[in-house]
């Protein structure tokens, strides 16, 4: 899988937030929240940042797995142009898989998305419209 770099505008700033939660579905909020915020800081719109909070959703729904112990890692960097987010589940096994309504649905909300499935890893990136 190719990393995906954020856009660098002519200042050059990129602000990232970093999170470690439980891969657990009652800490997807927290991630959804996180991200969302840091959309609304730089400039997106209300429907930009919805499509972001379900995108994340279902990033979390893909990533989520039901064994004590896991963890997913957030990583949301901003642009003045786009908000990227990689996640990535510890322990990686077993291998994610993309439903065929997951992938419709990232598809439609979100500009570029690409899943690693043996890192149990998905990156999406929305860029701002406005």
């Amino acid at each position: 899988m190719q990393a995906i770099a954020p856009a660098q505008p002519a200042s050059g700033r990129v602000d990232e937030v970093r999170l470690a939660v439980p891969a657990e579905p009652e800490y997807a909020h927290v991630v959804r929240l996180t991200v969302t915020a840091v959309a609304a800081r730089i400039g997106f719109d209300y429907d930009e940042i919805e499509d972001l909070r379900i995108a994340v959703g279902e990033m979390c729904g893909i990533l989520v797995l039901d064994e004590p112990g896991a963890r997913l890692t957030v990583r949301c960097s901003a642009t003045d142009a786009e908000v990227t987010v990689e996640a990535s589940r510890e322990p990686a096994s077993p291998t994610i898989t993309v439903g065929e309504l997951s992938d419709q649905i990232l598809r439609a909300v979100v500009d570029t998305f690409a899943v690693d499935p043996d890192e149990a890893r998905v990156t999406i990136t929305k860029h701002r419209q406005g």
